[in-house]
């Protein structure tokens, strides 16, 4: 074991003196003035007086998330819980809605991070609580808020009786290859170019075997490859600036799968933060590997950080886009931006 450390190390250091050689010649995305971030509002006791349910009903777990919701609900003295189900056809919106006109006050998402957007897409802006109960692969948004992965009565009782607090909503609106327009929200990361790739080439098969470990076996894939030309403007520039880049991602909140990408990015601070990738090979990854491993705060010239309220970006070429793991096509121009302290949650 230790000799296997010792030899991760030195490949992992040989890419970054390889990277450092080749990585000054990499642009820097200028930015004349830093957005005001918001200071984040206090947490507040609210009491659930009407819970509803929607629930991925195709996810393991699901039988026992209705029951703790419902246990939950009955050892605080509220009726049973309102429950609605998403279909392949609807990933949440429609089952939410239902719920928000049943005049439920809290409305829980079961379910995986699409389930959990689909839901917060409804109630953002409104004053109905958001409650989580993760049953994905990922959960980022849950591992965000620090909501139990692996205890669904706990989750459940956050879900109903947890402190709200007010979080931020980012929206990324996309100009499609037919000329259509989308509009998205997501909750804690999204992205355009080879993170997007990857999403779209991990195999559904093999995800649902080993979870998250599938992301690893289709990042391999993706490593390889060259960097495409963008065109970006950050919310406080005149001119658009023009970078070549192998992703860029618009961070809500900054950790993945444990690992503080963004460290900077809070979920409720008002602004998002952009991070630009730009390896010339396989070093550069190792640097950026390397980077987010050990937590460094130096700056390295494959990675570019900047927050801004709004973020548009112009492709040479088409490419992939993705919303908090989820593919969402390709495109020619997106705009990112940021609702401040639009949707309240039940965290612990």
């Amino acid at each position: 074991m230790q000799r296997n450390r010792v030899i991760l190390l030195s490949v992992a250091g040989a890419a970054a003196v390889l990277a450092a050689v080749t990585g000054y010649s990499v642009r820097k995305l200028s930015q004349d003035g830093k957005p005001m971030s918001q200071h984040p509002s206090a947490k507040e006791q609210s009491e659930s007086k009407k819970v509803g349910l929607v629930i991925n009903p195709s996810k393991s777990g699901a039988d026992e998330a209705r029951d703790a919701v419902a246990h939950v609900c009955a050892e605080a003295g509220l009726e049973e819980p309102l429950v609605f189900e998403t279909t392949p056809e609807n990933a949440g919106q429609e089952a939410a809605q239902n719920a928000l006109d049943a005049g439920c006050d809290t409305i829980i998402a079961a379910g995986g991070d699409g389930t959990i957007r689909a839901v917060a897409e409804v109630l953002e802006g409104t004053e109905t609580t958001l409650g989580l109960l993760p049953l994905g692969t990922g959960n980022l948004l849950a591992r965000n808020v620090e909501v139990p992965l692996d205890d669904l009565h706990t989750a459940a009782l956050v879900a109903v009786r947890g402190m709200v607090r007010r979080i931020d909503v980012g929206h990324m609106k996309l100009k499609l290859l037919d000329g259509s327009s989308a509009d998205h929200a997501f909750l804690v990361i999204a992205g355009v170019g080879t993170d997007a790739d990857l999403f779209d080439d991990t195999d559904e098969e093999l995800k649902s075997k080993v979870g998250w470990l599938a992301y690893s076996e289709a990042g391999l894939r993706q490593l390889p490859g060259r960097r495409k030309k963008v065109e970006i403007k950050l919310s406080n520039d005149d001119a658009w600036q023009t970078r070549k880049v192998r992703s860029v991602l618009f961070a809500n909140c900054g950790k993945l799968q444990g690992v503080d990408f963004v460290p900077d990015a809070k979920i409720d601070d008002g602004v998002l933060d952009a991070v630009v990738l730009s390896p010339r090979s396989a070093a550069g990854w190792g640097w950026i590997l390397l980077k987010t491993a050990f937590r460094s705060r130096n700056k390295i010239p494959v990675m570019s950080f900047y927050q801004s309220t709004d973020i548009s970006l112009r492709c040479v070429e088409p490419m992939n886009t993705q919303i908090d793991g989820d593919p969402t096509g390709q495109v020619n121009e997106l705009q990112v931006s940021v609702n401040p302290s639009s949707l309240r949650i039940r965290t612990p």
